[in-house]
């Protein structure tokens, strides 16, 4: 969902800078050439059309259904696009303590990489799942799976979680390979 939002900003961002760099060239160009007319932007004939409305016009009430859905679907994207933080067992009442799922992944994928026989592994957190893949060259997928399983339950038993979250592991292995 912040993909969503950070592409819906970066559009935003863009039409307002082309307005508002369309607004600047008109301006310079009514300064320089005052009996001229428009140079991008027809704003005489938009004034005339516009100075025919209304607030009952249909085209008012509908672009303002339009804008109001719009700020709304913004507004709900923005709200569930919350920190998606991994809660800590609080030391003292009245403090709250939390760390980023990628706090979390950074401390388990370096325990899991400190393991014998691990050439690599990528590791991604959030409140309820850590997921870890790991790969190996030397041992099978069937000895070092339940290993590296463990090492990540003993990661997680030792930091102060709220809620243990569920654990995957995957190896890639070329001895499994036929």
């Amino acid at each position: 969902m912040r993909v969503v939002v950070r592409i819906v900003a970066v559009l935003l961002a863009l039409a307002i800078a082309t307005a508002g760099a369309l607004l600047a060239v008109e301006v310079g160009w009514r300064w320089l050439r005052p009996d001229a007319g428009p140079l991008v932007v027809p704003w005489p004939r938009w004034r005339a059309e516009l100075s025919t409305l209304t607030w009952e016009s249909t085209p008012v009430r509908v672009t303002a259904l339009i804008t109001a859905v719009a700020g709304l679907l913004l507004l709900v994207a923005a709200l569930a696009t919350g920190r998606r933080d991994v809660a800590l067992l609080d030391p003292a009442p009245g403090v709250t303590v939390r760390t980023s799922p990628r706090s979390l992944a950074r401390i388990v994928g370096t325990r899991v990489r400190a393991q014998d026989d691990v050439s690599g592994a990528t590791v991604s957190a959030s409140r309820r799942k850590v997921r870890v893949r790991a790969s190996s060259a030397i041992e099978p997928e069937a000895r070092l799976r339940p290993r590296l399983t463990g090492v990540v339950g003993a990661v997680l038993a030792d930091l102060p979680l709220a809620r243990t979250p569920r654990v995957s592991v995957v190896v890639d292995s070329p001895r499994d390979r036929p």
